[in-house]
């Protein structure tokens, strides 16, 4: 099947990605400080019941977006991925504001990881200047997305790894831990009872973590970008999706109960694991409570690396986003050129140049940048997650409606149309109700409030203005054309 939208200019992007890198960035896309730091300040609000109940339920909606994703990604392979659906099914000017939305997202998190990346690296060199470290970190990330997509492949590859083996020691030490084999006495599901655990807070207090938690699977949608550049996309995306449910599992609830198992959920040191406080991260406090010297120094190293990861993932998406719009007429055309390895150059520096916002965190005070520029790009996964849901509900629709076999489909997502419809539900209730805290009998903070919900105005702006500009009209399901 061709790629859409690209026929007008030279040069096409090479499917250099292999079934394991695929595999690798399904896997360790969501895997990050949401689960090494986040996870404990979860069991703190809302009890280790809490915090697995509102984990799951996310952990639901992600493997049905994935799935959503799965069906259309594997059928259209596109690097303008739900941008490109979008604009097919849905809207033009839907797919320009969800393509602008996901670069801007992106390239706002490069910036937001490299200053998180100087954070950890003053654990260990507290009186290092921050620009050498920005400076540094922005540099590796460049070059690994400008040496070939495979450049971008191998390193998430090797994070992903990193990642996963961590997690999976982890799970077996704590095990061996809550029976007592290791690290004292065994604790059993003692920590689980203890006084209003397993659910601390009530209803407000999970949904607190509901919320967060979302941001904690933030990523795993780039897979639907990387398979544009897949060898073999009819085969390797199916292959990685199907991970989508284990990696949720294993890594997040299988995690996440063995904290609750091991940490009293009333222990202060879970609400204050952030990336200034490695040390207490509750990986490193289970790992210091099983014997483990430098557990510290291991997990810093472990979370630099997710953070990079992070940041290596947000240049490669929002490059080829924004190289997809080019393509279609929706960005300044000097950004649709390959070199002649096949790199998007341009775009690649273009999305570089955003992330040089982490320079800020050397004139400002480290931290403060960093929960700003979060601030800024934290709605707009979400949108980029309703656009998927909302993009595949439409597509096997119109699959259906035009007389298509189910059968030429690749990859098939289950519960048709359960899954974007519940996808699309949720995420409309964590989109409303990202800051609800920030409405209370004291007032309303509006600082919090406009900071939480800026990423809504700002997609109906890009939105309407391109619909209005261009005069475009939702597209009816019998007129969606699949093969362009």
């Amino acid at each position: 099947m061709k790629q859409p939208s690209s026929s007008h200019s030279s040069g096409e992007l090479r499917r250099g990605l292999k079934a394991r890198h695929l595999t690798m960035i399904s896997l360790g896309g969501s895997i990050g400080t949401g689960l090494f730091l986040a996870s404990g300040g979860a069991i703190a609000s809302a009890g280790p019941g809490g915090a697995l109940l509102a984990y799951a339920a996310i952990g639901i909606m992600v493997y049905f977006l994935m799935t959503s994703l799965g069906e259309l990604s594997a059928y259209m392979p596109v690097s303008g991925s739900f941008s490109t659906y979008a604009s097919r099914f849905i809207d033009p000017a839907f797919g320009f504001a969800l393509g602008w939305n996901y670069w801007f997202n992106w390239a706002i998190t490069i910036a937001a990881e490299l200053s998180a990346a100087t954070l950890i690296m003053k654990f260990w060199l507290p009186d290092s200047p921050s620009i050498i470290w920005s400076v540094l970190f922005l540099l590796l990330m460049f070059l690994l997305n400008y040496l070939t997509v495979k450049g971008y492949g191998e390193s998430e590859y090797w994070f992903a790894l990193i990642k996963i083996v961590t997690v999976i020691v982890f799970i077996i030490v704590g095990i061996l831990m809550i029976f007592g084999i290791i690290g004292g006495e065994a604790v059993g599901f003692s920590n689980f009872t203890l006084g209003d655990a397993p659910v601390n807070g009530g209803f407000m207090a999970i949904l607190g973590v509901f919320m967060a938690a979302g941001f904690s699977f933030q990523g795993t949608e780039i897979v639907g970008v990387a398979a544009g550049e897949s060898e073999n996309p009819r085969e390797n995306v199916p292959k990685a999706i199907r991970t989508i449910f284990w990696r949720i599992l294993l890594f997040y609830i299988l995690a996440i109960f063995v904290i609750g198992l091991l940490i009293p959920y009333t222990n202060p040191n879970l609400i204050s694991g952030d990336i200034e406080n490695i040390a207490v991260s509750p990986f490193t406090l289970v790992f210091e409570k099983a014997g483990l010297a430098f557990a510290a120094s291991v997990m810093n190293a472990v979370i630099l690396t997710s953070v990079l990861s992070a940041g290596n993932s947000g240049m490669y998406a929002s490059t080829r986003m924004i190289f997809t719009l080019a393509r279609e007429g929706k960005a300044p055309r000097f950004l649709g050129k390959l070199d002649s390895r096949g790199v998007p150059v341009f775009a690649l520096l273009a999305t570089a140049a955003v992330g040089m916002f982490a320079f800020l965190a050397s004139l400002f005070g480290d931290g403060v940048v960093y929960i700003w520029l979060l601030n800024a790009s934290g709605m707009c996964g979400f949108i980029a997650w309703l656009g998927i849901a909302l993009s595949h509900y439409r597509f096997r629709r119109a699959f259906n409606l035009q007389g298509r076999s189910l059968q030429e489909l690749p990859y098939r997502a289950k519960w048709f149309p359960f899954g974007p419809i519940f996808a699309l539900f949720i995420c409309i209730v964590v989109i409303l109700g990202q800051n609800y805290s920030a409405i209370s009998e004291n007032g309303i903070d509006w600082p919090g409030l406009i900071a939480s919900y800026i990423g809504i105005p700002l997609f109906l702006f890009v939105w309407l203005g391109y619909k209005f500009t261009k005069k475009t009209k939702v597209i009816p399901l019998q007129d969606c054309k699949f093969d362009e």
